[in-house]
């Protein structure tokens, strides 16, 4: 919503809006312009032309209400950012994985190339230290969320999805084959010129390759695809490999960030801006550039050899992924997660138990659950603990809250030590905290 809205201010719209709190993002939004509202009240909407809303939202909002009473248009967030993409050169990036991380890469390499793109993107990009950009140049890129189906509002010059799984099945009724068949229709719905930018390693993708009306590229580590990285060199945050096209080594690539699962991210980003019209000196150069978007596998202190990261994984392939990536530092690696919403903990129990096998140390807290979700009698971390305990790690414990993880870390962190904080919610934090408390010791103590 807050990228949504810097764009339309860049864009010369006047634009307002309601939160629950202050952020840092609202006061951005107010620093250029906008006319933020701490709480939601039906006067906020007078005088609007529109009134957009994102999925968060209750259906019982007062504003909501107030907007239908005085018949101001209403639009999901999905169909105020299609009017964007649908009428300039849409990139759509959609997936159960990678999304932010590989919107961002394509709107770095393009801005650095010169194409002054229009982005929306979920997370701050870290080399701009924004999630959103009004440029005057002829794309559009944005992610395309799955998880209400509100994906199927694009039609992008380029519709690209890295992985599928069987996630936010809630707004599927229960059925993986029918979040599947909306992936197809994505990727059907590419303007007649357009492309469709698949990964063939993914197995949901490969056989659904017959069912997409669009023209195809793929792109894999694995399987034979129209590009293929081979030669994989995974390092201490970073990694590279070449490239390989109709049998031809285009090149090297170079990434900043580390983790097997940015080499499918910047295979998907290659095929983008060559498609787009750089070439692949121009796509390299740039790309190496990429610093990642904030809450992805994101540095927040190295103190006395003890370094701090928090990431967005808050999904079973995620958590695994992330770990992995933390692997190639050396370190020995203490894995925080807080799981996000009661339904996704109920759907994925089991795959959550299994993904912490690599970490020598595991905590968990309380579930973070938005406001308005209902509890589901026997998802409780506690619970998961055990479980994670029987099926892939046994070094696990049970900590309830962000401050009681802090201080527990802060008592038992060592030199030689990866933390690691994952989850959508506010695990953050405890990172954010713990790397302050960190240095002020380190400080006290030089």
């Amino acid at each position: 919503m807050s990228a949504i809205a810097k764009v339309m201010l860049e864009m010369g719209y006047q634009v307002s809006g309601s939160d629950l709190a202050q952020a840092e993002l609202t006061e951005k939004l107010a620093a250029k312009g906008a006319q933020v509202y701490i709480g939601h009240e039906a006067q906020n909407v007078k005088g609007a032309d529109i009134v957009v809303y994102s999925t968060a939202l209750s259906k019982d909002n007062v504003e909501m209400a107030a907007a239908e009473a005085l018949n101001i248009p209403i639009l999901h967030r999905s169909e105020m950012l299609a009017r964007l993409m649908n009428a300039r050169k849409g990139v759509a990036v959609a997936g159960a994985h990678g999304k932010t991380t590989t919107s961002s890469m394509i709107a770095l390499v393009l801005e650095e190339c010169g194409q002054d793109p229009t982005f929306i993107i979920g997370g701050e990009l870290l080399n701009v230290g924004s999630n959103a950009k009004a440029g005057k140049g002829d794309y559009v890129i944005a992610e395309a969320d799955e998880s209400d189906g509100s994906f199927l509002q694009y039609e992008p010059l380029i519709a690209l999805v890295n992985n599928i799984e069987a996630d936010h099945l809630e707004n599927y009724d229960g059925s993986f084959d029918k979040l599947k068949q909306a992936y197809a229709q994505f990727l059907s719905q590419v303007k007649p010129e357009g492309k469709a930018v698949v990964s063939k390693d993914d197995p949901y993708l490969a056989e659904m390759l017959q069912d997409i009306r669009s023209e195809v590229i793929t792109y894999a580590i694995d399987s034979d695809a129209d590009y293929v990285a081979q030669a994989i060199v995974l390092g201490d945050r970073k990694v590279s490999f070449e490239v390989v096209h109709a049998g031809q080594t285009l090149g090297t690539i170079r990434l900043s960030v580390p983790g097997k699962h940015n080499v499918y991210n910047a295979l998907a980003t290659l095929i983008t801006c060559l498609e787009a019209g750089l070439t692949f000196d121009q796509v390299a150069k740039a790309i190496t550039e990429f610093r990642g978007a904030k809450r992805r596998f994101q540095v927040l202190g190295e103190v006395d050899d003890m370094l701090i990261i928090d990431d967005y994984a808050h999904h079973p392939t995620e958590i695994e992924a992330t770990i992995q990536a933390a692997k190639a530092t050396g370190k020995r690696i203490v894995a925080v997660f807080q799981p996000q919403r009661y339904t996704r903990t109920y759907f994925l129990f089991e795959q959550f138990s299994r993904s912490f096998p690599d970490a020598a140390e595991v905590i968990i807290t309380d579930i973070y659950s938005p406001a308005g979700e209902k509890q589901i009698e026997g998802i409780t971390s506690a619970k998961l603990v055990e479980l994670i305990r029987q099926n892939s790690n046994s070094n696990v414990k049970y900590v309830p809250t962000k401050e009681e993880v802090q201080a527990y870390l802060l008592g038992t962190v060592r030199p030689g030590d990866l933390i690691i904080t994952m989850g959508a919610g506010d695990i953050w934090k405890t990172a954010a905290g713990l790397a302050k408390a960190l240095e002020e010791r380190s400080e006290t103590k030089g």
